[in-house]
């Protein structure tokens, strides 16, 4: 749904309506939501609907269900909103910070399972090493030569804190449901 959406936007003559702006989401509360559909360029979108398929079929062979959808879908604003804790990103579009939640929560989804414990190292390793390459923390946006547009690295890094946090709520709240007896 979130590929076919993201096609219908790239498609659709009013999508910068969909786009983050700091000073403008209290008006346009959607685009916290809305925003992971907006894309800057063909490539931009191509390179999300890539990943987002990889994480979907990753997912998918993980039995991620309805716990990691509902860390994700809470995880997916809030990634957004907290764009704020740095003023110098005003506008936002894109699928990056989702993306970055939705491989936090399957690391969280896979860290609380024993019989994918060893894959939550992987998916671990590969985040955090993208996250600490990026830095974000001291580089929040920066231009991209390789993609012609400025880069939200702040969003890399709120979408995995956001998801491995509600993914870890979740999946612990699951797992100490199945203990309880009923």
């Amino acid at each position: 749904m979130l590929g076919l959406a993201s096609i219908a936007a790239w498609y659709s003559i009013g999508a910068t309506n969909l786009a983050w702006q700091s000073a403008l989401w209290p008006q346009r509360p959607w685009t916290l939501w809305s925003a992971a559909l907006v894309h800057l360029s063909g490539a931009h979108l191509l390179a999300n609907l890539l990943a987002l398929l990889v994480l979907a079929v990753l997912g998918a062979c993980l039995h991620a269900g309805r716990t990691a959808a509902l860390a994700l879908l809470l995880a997916w604003p809030l990634s957004t909103l907290a764009l704020l804790w740095w003023p110098q990103i005003t506008s936002y579009s894109g699928m990056s910070g989702l993306l970055n939640a939705m491989a936090a929560v399957l690391c969280a989804h896979t860290a609380l399972r024993s019989d994918t414990k060893p894959v939550s190292w992987v998916i671990f390793a590969a985040l955090a090493f993208k996250l600490v390459s990026e830095h974000a923390w001291s580089q929040p946006i920066a231009f991209d030569p390789n993609w012609g547009f400025n880069v939200v690295y702040a969003a890399h890094l709120a979408g995995a804190v956001a998801g491995a946090f509600f993914g870890l709520v979740f999946e612990s709240a699951m797992k100490a449901a199945k203990k309880t007896p009923a």
